[in-house]
């Protein structure tokens, strides 16, 4: 019997996580091209539009830092609700309008007059944000994997480095060429052609076996859950256990973030526009080696002393940065920052994933990602605020190395789960 190919039941559905037939890895497609725009314009292309508005309008460097950070507080209480809107409205619904969001607030940014309107034209895009970003992505792959989640989650979250390799460059040679406002209106053009089919056809319910899982209930499985899956967001908040995953990565995203929102503007006095994006793409080029490379080893290694690695280099990085303007170092520094960059964002879903119950993986990682965006949503405020107070970003990076350092220390600081449920 020939069955429909968007049949959760289709033959598809037997083939094994391993083997390229098998559907979930369409899906990782979808998150990928999802992730280059959603990261393109919403995480990386804030750096080009600082820039762009400040020669327009003379804005201070604050004052448009933040309406980012505006947008990432706002879309952080929606992440915390993502998986509930996923279970509700389904993949393909939630995806399509945070693909409408991100095209309307993209066109309002080209052609803001007032700071208000800025504001407006951010708080739409952190719909968009919320729909396609980290939570939506981990809720949406993981009742397609379980054997190979880590090494799914590591390959969609690639579209994310690319999305500054592909989207950072491209919009600034077309605003050179074209102007601002002619550059917004063609991306988001070509992000909207691109997704929009890709979604439709291959965003599909997760199959039959993954239903039946208890922590996949709400996409269309059983509803009662078990009472070994006792987790909620205010457990959660109680539990010392959590905390040690959540805000070590609140704090390295916190300097992350701050850094690559203002990374063109530190670099530019420095060695120029062009050269400065020429760095944005090799940083992003290096996090996707440095995402790709976590992939394929991830299952076999201690994620926790792995992030407190990472977070090591990223310290040391910042500290050279702000101490030259060579552009070798500047090149150099940024390549290995770029190395961990995707990889900050991948560690709690894998922390998560081995050290507490499975079937609370989707809520955990969703309030872990929220908790986190809330923190680093300060991160392009502060830095400006900084820049501003002290003349340059010398202070900034070095506040920013200061925070990867202690990031490092309590990401090694591992509650025992026996203990950690006892108390809560």
């Amino acid at each position: 019997m020939t069955l429909k190919t968007h049949d959760i039941d289709a033959p598809a559905s037997d083939v094994g996580e391993a083997s390229p037939r098998y559907r979930g890895w369409r899906v990782v497609i979808v998150c990928t091209v999802m992730a280059l725009f959603c990261w393109g314009f919403g995480f990386y292309g804030h750096g080009v539009y600082l820039v762009e508005l400040q020669h327009l309008h003379g804005w201070p460097v604050s004052l448009i830092s933040s309406a980012t950070t505006v947008y990432y507080l706002f879309s952080a209480l929606l992440v915390a609700f993502v998986s509930d809107g996923l279970a509700r409205l389904g993949t393909r619904r939630v995806v399509l309008v945070g693909i409408v969001c991100f095209a309307v607030s993209v066109n309002l940014i080209a052609v803001v007059e007032e700071p208000w309107q800025l504001y407006v034209a951010y708080l739409v895009m952190s719909f968009g944000w919320a729909a396609m970003s980290v939570g939506a992505i981990t809720n949406i792959l993981g009742p397609w994997f379980e054997q190979r989640r880590g090494l799914a989650i590591s390959v969609a979250l690639t579209g994310a480095s690319l999305g500054g390799i592909v989207v950072v460059p491209a919009l600034v040679a077309i605003i050179a060429a074209a102007g601002f406002s002619a550059a917004m209106l063609a991306a988001s053009a070509v992000m909207v052609a691109t997704l929009v089919p890709i979604v439709v056809l291959w965003a599909d319910r997760p199959p039959v076996h993954a239903l039946g899982r208890p922590q996949y209930a709400a996409f269309g499985g059983p509803r009662p859950l078990p009472a070994s899956a006792p987790w909620t967001r205010a457990r959660a908040l109680r539990n010392l256990a959590f905390w040690t995953v959540t805000a070590p990565f609140a704090l390295a995203l916190l300097a992350q973030v701050g850094f690559l929102v203002h990374q063109i503007a530190l670099l530019e006095p420095r060695i120029g526009r062009s050269q400065a994006a020429m760095v944005v793409a090799v940083t992003t080029a290096a996090a996707v080696i440095g995402r790709l490379a976590l992939g394929t080893i991830a299952d076999r290694l201690a994620p926790r002393m792995a992030s407190a690695v990472s977070l090591l280099t990223q310290a040391a990085a910042l500290l050279a940065m702000a101490q030259t303007s060579d552009a070798r170092i500047l090149f150099a520094g940024s390549a290995v920052f770029g190395l961990s960059v995707g990889n900050i964002v991948m560690f709690p879903s894998l922390i998560i994933q081995r050290e507490f119950a499975a079937a609370s993986f989707g809520l955990l990682i969703g309030l872990s990602t929220a908790i986190s965006q809330f923190t680093y949503a300060f991160g392009p405020g502060l830095m400006g605020l900084i820049r501003d107070l002290s003349g340059d970003y010398t202070l900034a990076l070095c506040v920013c190395a200061l925070l990867d350092l202690a990031a490092a220390a309590i990401v090694l600081l591992r509650v025992p789960m026996r203990a950690s449920t006892r108390r809560t």
